[in-house]
């Protein structure tokens, strides 16, 4: 008998995968890789989650007022450590009558946080005072607010109908006072619209220097010019342009003819090129039968 040669069945092989991806997938991956789906993958979808978390937490009101009162006793904390904390309260500059002003203004309560203190507007309460110049703050360290002050100094005792004030040499009126004895050092001015020639008065003052030991003061007339007032009631008119000048011309005459020791009671300058004196009112000649005193006379004017 013929054999019979049987062949074995061939092994089937294993498909390879198409390593192309599907449309679905390539479309997929070409939208994931979008800079604006990127873009919400890595802000957008965390803000969203965590907005989502606030809003689950603050949802409830119990949990919101807890959260708050966590918050402000946190920053509370914060504020109230030793090294944000005022202690003292530091003045220099100022006289003893203006720093006990400044801390009556201020109205501190001791030891309090930086935190709290609003320095612009303390500033501008403190600068308000009459006497302070300038103002300028700031906190040291160990905890001290200091206040530095430019103190206003008087120059000039000024009086006035309403009543007697302390002028700076900017004109501006320091503090009320209740005598000019107070202050006996400073020249008197009197009149009405002193203040805006305060720079002028000094000029004046420097001028009568050599007149010092009879200075009784200057007086604003009209509000124009100046009349200087000397001892035995004498007067120097001085005129609304150039006073200093005419000032040194008058001073000038005394030094060479002293015109101011005879008997006048006004030297009127107002016009510089022909000075006037004017004399003193002396009395009436009294007849020797009479037994009674006359009254004096009224005061006679004489030019030269």
């Amino acid at each position: 008998m013929r054999s019979v040669r049987t062949q074995a069945p061939k092994k089937l092989e294993p498909r390879r995968r198409d390593p192309a991806p599907s449309r679905l997938a390539y479309r997929v991956n070409r939208w994931m890789l979008s800079p604006l789906m990127r873009l919400f993958l890595r802000r957008g979808l965390p803000l969203m989650v965590l907005a989502g978390g606030l809003a689950l937490l603050l949802g409830h009101e119990e949990r919101r007022e807890m959260l708050l009162g966590e918050m402000r006793a946190l920053v509370v904390q914060v504020q109230e450590r030793p090294e944000f904390m005022v202690n003292l309260l530091a003045i220099d500059g100022a006289s003893p009558a203006l720093a006990d002003e400044i801390r009556v203004t201020a109205q501190l309560d001791l030891p309090t946080s930086s935190f709290d203190l609003d320095l612009e507007a303390l500033r501008a309460r403190l600068q308000e005072a009459r006497p302070v110049k300038q103002v300028h703050l700031r906190i040291r360290p160990a905890g001290i607010l200091q206040v530095d002050v430019v103190e206003r100094q008087p120059v000039l005792v000024w009086r006035r109908a309403s009543g007697v004030e302390l002028l700076d040499e900017d004109g501006v009126s320091i503090a009320d006072i209740s005598s000019r004895a107070a202050y006996p050092h400073l020249p008197l001015v009197a009149g009405e619209g002193v203040q805006p020639h305060v720079d002028e008065a000094l000029r004046v003052l420097a001028a009568a220097r050599p007149l010092q030991d009879r200075l009784r003061g200057l007086v604003r007339v009209g509000e124009r010019r100046w009349d200087l007032v000397l001892d035995q009631d004498q007067r120097i008119l001085l005129p609304t342009q150039g006073p200093v000048a005419a000032l040194q011309q008058v001073i000038h005459l005394q030094a060479q003819d002293q015109v101011l020791d005879y008997a006048v009671s006004h030297v009127d300058m107002r016009l510089p090129s022909r000075p006037t004196l004017r004399r003193l009112a002396l009395p009436e000649p009294v007849a020797e039968d009479d037994t009674e005193t006359k009254p004096t006379g009224v005061p006679v004017a004489s030019e030269g």
